[in-house]
């Protein structure tokens, strides 16, 4: 059967992060050292590989992308200094533009410039849109209630209605990355009970992120905690999500503490705060190789959530000591970085169903892929 390459495929790819494919002469170091790579997936050598024939279409169905975290041995050991992790992560930016049927991702992945001036532009329109609800029937010296400037109940319905909306997007990204990652053959039959076998494996890699605490056992370092570190800022990340979407009017009240709740929302925002700083340091030191290139989108999700954080910390501080005006002045802010950052919440969706994907070998073998979340 006929195989159509793509020639240009390592140049579009550049714009996604890639830059040294071509230094790769497949020595094969790189899959010796990577402590996930097997028989069954040989990466990053095999991706390199496809990527310098041109194989477009063969990507599309890989895997490999995903098992990666980015640990950078690979890189590091790479005699000719063709950066096989960061391609890895190039390759994920891609491919989730490939998944992505809104189209928004591949845009953004594409050009910064396009994805800061949307970030402004609707910030500045949700800004806008807070600003009338204010003086159409909100007051800025109430912080919650009917006359609120913006009451916990109309932000709480309106997050449920857009977490309705991306779950129809995560549905149809994931159909697509089925899709496209299944063996489609029709030569083996999947057996139902496979998946069900399988499922459990989900929350355990979910919840703990073993897979990447196995990439610390070849590093000699003991500052190198960048599992730890990813694991709090995740908690801190979903903890703070199911917060905002299900019990935002508890966060809201006030000004006394719930501590039932607001406890949840400081653990949440410490681990929030020191993986944000943790990676915002390692981007500008450059002391390990993953962090030495930076794709734009990586900085900007960092610095936004850096933002939405700091926003959120002055919020509840200006809240519990009686500032109303100063509160509800930083709640608008705090408003206005998250929702331009719902953009991200579709990326994490193609992210997040990536990590449970399954494939198909000869054996009809199904393995469930999951390492949750890469996103920062």
């Amino acid at each position: 059967m006929a195989i159509r390459v793509n020639p240009r495929f390592i140049e579009d790819l550049t714009q996604f992060g890639a830059a040294d494919v071509q230094m790769c002469y497949h020595c094969g170091d790189c899959s010796a050292v990577c402590v996930h790579s097997d028989d069954l997936y040989k990466f990053p050598r095999k991706s390199m590989r496809q990527l310098q024939m041109g194989l477009e279409k063969k990507m599309e169905t890989a895997l490999e992308p995903w098992l990666c975290y980015y640990c950078g041995q690979c890189s590091d050991q790479c005699p000719r200094e063709a950066d096989p992790g960061e391609t890895m992560m190039s390759l994920r930016r891609w491919l989730i533009s490939r998944y992505d049927i809104t189209g928004i991702a591949d845009k953004f992945f594409r050009s910064k410039k396009t994805e800061i001036w949307t970030i402004v532009i609707i910030g500045l329109l949700i800004g806008i849109a807070v600003m009338c609800y204010h003086f159409f029937k909100g007051s800025l010296n109430i912080y919650d209630g009917e006359q609120a400037f913006l009451p916990s109940s109309l932000v709480h319905n309106f997050d449920i209605s857009l977490g309705a909306f991306l779950g129809i997007i995560l549905i149809i990204n994931a159909g697509n990355m089925w899709r496209l990652t299944m063996n489609t053959s029709g030569n083996v039959a999947i057996p139902w009970w496979l998946y069900l076998k399988s499922i459990l494996l989900l929350p355990l890699h979910f919840f703990t992120q073993k897979r990447y605490a196995k990439c610390e056992t070849a590093v000699s370092s003991k500052l190198y905690m960048p599992w730890l570190v990813h694991l709090g800022l995740m908690w801190g990340y979903l903890t703070m999500l199911i917060l905002v979407m299900v019990f935002l009017p508890y966060l809201q009240s006030g000004p006394e503490i719930l501590w039932p709740v607001h406890i949840f929302g400081y653990l949440a925002t410490l681990g929030l705060m020191t993986g944000v700083f943790y990676f915002i340091y390692s981007r500008f030191a450059k002391k390990y190789v993953q962090y030495k290139k930076s794709h734009n989108t990586d900085w900007v999700f960092v610095v936004l959530l850096l933002l939405i954080t700091i926003s959120g910390v002055f919020q509840h501080i200006f809240h519990r000591n009686g500032f109303l005006i100063a509160a509800n002045v930083t709640y608008l802010l705090h408003l206005m970085f998250p929702f331009v950052r719902k953009k991200k919440y579709v990326f994490a969706s193609i992210v997040l169903f990536s990590k449970v994907v399954k494939s198909l070998t000869n054996k009809c073998k199904i393995y469930f892929v999951i390492n949750i979340p890469k996103i920062v």
